[in-house]
């Protein structure tokens, strides 16, 4: 029943969170809407067995907490993370399997999924603009350390709580807006459609009731994983 729930999206799922820096209008609640798109290898479209890609996260936050919703095949996931203290949590609602799992993240297996990720340097300003989402983006450049090379687009218009993983860019004092990551061969381009101040209520990670606590690699036997 979790056929479409591979090792790959999941990961990659995992890593696709917002990015964060400083700016001028301050938000500290609100949703974060992203669209997505991906650059696949014939192996790794037929690994997918027909199922897509989610082509839209959104992520809810509120000081620091996120929670980020994406339906994939019959699946409801949500990512929640404490990016302050660093541990997460993941729910799988099939509700027409009326399931519900939830795996626990710590501190230790977010470190450990993070050091897998390429590290990304040499961002330089362009000088090259554009409207993002109704927000002012100024064009960078940068590498990874396999030698890949990347763009990315930032703006300064807005100021947001830590609602993701900061580090992948460091010396990009904006939020960035649009951009590109890569996992396991993977190349994700997110690129924000909006941002609602629409409150949206306190963010826990701890594990909702009526929800099976399970480990990652039990959910992805029950999805065919490997």
């Amino acid at each position: 029943m979790f056929k479409s729930i591979k090792t790959s999206i999941l990961a990659l799922i995992l890593v696709s969170t917002a990015i964060i820096a400083h700016a001028q209008k301050k938000i500290n609640e609100g949703t974060l809407t992203y669209s997505l798109e991906y650059q696949l290898t014939p192996e790794q479209k037929a690994s997918l067995g027909g199922q897509e890609l989610p082509k839209e996260a959104k992520v809810k936050f509120n000081n620091g907490i996120t929670k980020m919703e994406m339906e994939q095949g019959p699946a409801l996931i949500s990512i929640i993370s404490n990016n302050d203290e660093k541990i997460g949590l993941i729910l799988v609602d099939v509700p027409i399997a009326q399931k519900q799992f939830a795996v626990k993240q710590s501190k230790a297996e977010i470190e450990t999924a993070m050091g897998e990720l390429p590290k990304y340097s040499g961002f330089k300003a362009t000088g090259e603009k554009q409207n993002i989402a109704g927000y002012n983006a100024v064009k960078y450049t940068y590498t990874d350390d396999k030698g890949g090379a990347y763009e990315l687009w930032a703006t300064k218009d807005v100021e947001l709580p830590n609602v993701g993983t900061k580090t992948y860019f460091p010396g990009v004092d904006a939020f960035v807006v649009k951009y590109t990551i890569s996992q396991r061969g993977i190349q994700t381009t997110s690129t924000l459609k909006s941002i609602s101040e629409t409150k949206v209520g306190v963010i826990s990670t701890a594990v909702p009731t009526g929800y099976e606590e399970t480990t990652m690699q039990a959910l992805m036997q029950m999805g065919g994983g490997n």
